[in-house]
């Protein structure tokens, strides 16, 4: 049993426990795509105003797209056998982290709510207990999974890949045997904003990723080709996603009526009844149980993080992990049992606010770790605060905050409307702010920073420079 349950957590994986190829990037994200949030996601762009056939274009421009960023953030797994999220402390400190680290934290926590009152429908149903019950079981489940951690992960996103996939291709067929594929594409009619909102949904939904994708790489051999993660972890991500996205947009395109607020309800119906019904369900719930055990483990990593940047923390207790994923349970739980009766709208701010802080981030990380560090971190002095990364770095703290502002006067969701988002027709346009602007901040600012970016001294860091030629 001890080779099932994982035994690290922040810490370096070292060479003689690293194993798999870069082929499990595709399964695992693939899996973790193929679901029904995904689904509900594509049909947002049609139920805010676009017609079927721009949806489906601006989504997949909006998945390729942040798709790419989130792939790059997948390539540095391998070369530094570490979570995602502990790199950021090479650009804002090994305390200044914290400052991302907590946005992402309620990343986790949001996307963990919205999976479970999605599951949860799917599981009340299955036992006949309700939707209320549903959301408890599914948390508890998903806690379970993630605590054992790393490998079960992996073995979840190879069946739910297969599983989720056979599903897809047969509710596909039963959607096309009830609509007209030509009469659904036929309104060409071009609305910039619905167009660019439909780019943002899919682009938030891919960038989301990037906080933890590099936990589910870190454990490849060191060296395993950058390219081949990098393109595997794209592949997976953006065929997932985009083939969800599809139908979910041709669903609301054809039915708005019957699939707005009764999702998992018109997906199931769609189907068939019976035990058709009842596999549906099940296979609802398999695949939100994969992507959640992402958010419960990626959220457990991000609080170690957080704690350990104070405590100077390296390592963890079994009992710890398990307090550490039952926090992320019960907080992900409450807030789907709060929100489960508005979910479509307020999922579609939450997308959009993510958008918003995750955006400046990436463009930071990825420009230090490719650009300016040249993929060669110290590995001892990220857990250092009087180390070469320093305790805070104001610099990059105070980049990140203009990155997030900088996209405010761009940014419509339901609560709040920047002032030139009417100038633009009503286009969010946001997230293209909040990644050029901390990008090219941070390149002017970090660049000849030659302290931070001294080379290590032998042992004692990553040196060896990989890029995308691998």
């Amino acid at each position: 049993m001890a080779g099932v349950i994982e035994q690290r957590s922040i810490d370096v994986v070292p060479d003689d426990e690293r194993h798999g190829s870069a082929v499990n990037q595709f399964t695992l994200w693939l899996g973790a795509n193929l679901q029904i949030t995904a689904v509900v996601t594509g049909a947002l762009a049609v139920v805010f105003g676009s017609n079927a056939f721009w949806a489906l274009i601006g989504l997949l421009l909006g998945n390729l797209a942040g798709g790419a960023v989130m792939a790059l953030h997948s390539a540095q797994g391998p070369r530094l056998g570490l979570p995602q999220m502990i790199t950021s402390r090479a650009q804002f400190g090994v305390r200044g982290a914290v400052v991302p680290l907590a946005l992402v934290i309620v990343m986790y926590i949001g996307f963990f709510a919205s999976g479970s009152v999605l599951a949860g429908q799917a599981v009340g149903e299955l036992t006949h207990l309700g939707g209320t019950v549903g959301i408890v079981l599914f948390a508890a489940i998903t806690a379970l999974a993630a605590a054992v951690g790393y490998r079960l992960i992996h073995l979840l996103g190879k069946v739910a890949g297969l599983v989720c996939a056979l599903a897809f291709v047969y509710l596909g067929i039963r959607l096309l045997d009830r609509v007209d594929l030509a009469a659904l594409l036929h309104d060409r009619g071009f609305g910039l904003p619905v167009f660019l909102l439909a780019v943002s949904l899919s682009a938030s939904w891919q960038l989301a990723f990037g906080p933890y994708v590099a936990d589910y790489s870190r454990y490849l051999p060191r060296h395993t080709s950058t390219r081949a993660t990098f393109w595997w972890t794209l592949g997976g991500s953006v065929l997932g996603a985009q083939w969800s996205m599809t139908f979910g947009a041709l669903a609301a395109a054809a039915a708005p009526g019957a699939f707005v607020g009764h999702e998992v309800g018109y997906v199931v119906g769609l189907g068939g009844t019976g035990l058709i019904a009842s596999c549906l369900y099940f296979v609802i719930a398999l695949g939100k149980l994969t992507i959640n055990i992402l958010n419960t483990y990626g959220g457990f990593m991000s609080l170690v993080t957080s704690v350990s940047g104070f405590r100077g923390q390296r390592t963890l207790s079994a009992r710890g992990r398990s307090a550490y994923i039952a926090g992320i349970m019960v907080a992900g739980t409450a807030v789907a049992l709060l929100g489960k009766d508005s979910f479509l709208t307020s999922f579609k701010d939450f997308l959009l606010f993510l958008l918003t802080f995750f955006t400046p981030w990436s463009a930071i990380n990825l420009v230090d770790y490719y650009l300016i560090s040249k993929e060669r971190y110290d590995i001892p002095a990220l857990t250092d605060p009087g180390g070469r990364y320093g305790a805070w770095n104001v610099r990059a703290l105070t980049v990140y905050v203009v990155g997030v502002l900088a996209q405010l006067p761009f940014l419509a969701t339901h609560f709040y409307t920047g002032p030139l988002v009417a100038p633009l027709g009503g286009a969010d346009v946001s997230w293209l702010i909040g990644l050029a602007v901390p990008a090219v901040l941070y390149w002017i600012a970090a660049r000849n920073d030659t302290a931070r970016l001294a080379e290590p001294e032998p042992g004692e860091g990553s040196r060896t420079p990989v890029g995308l030629g691998g």
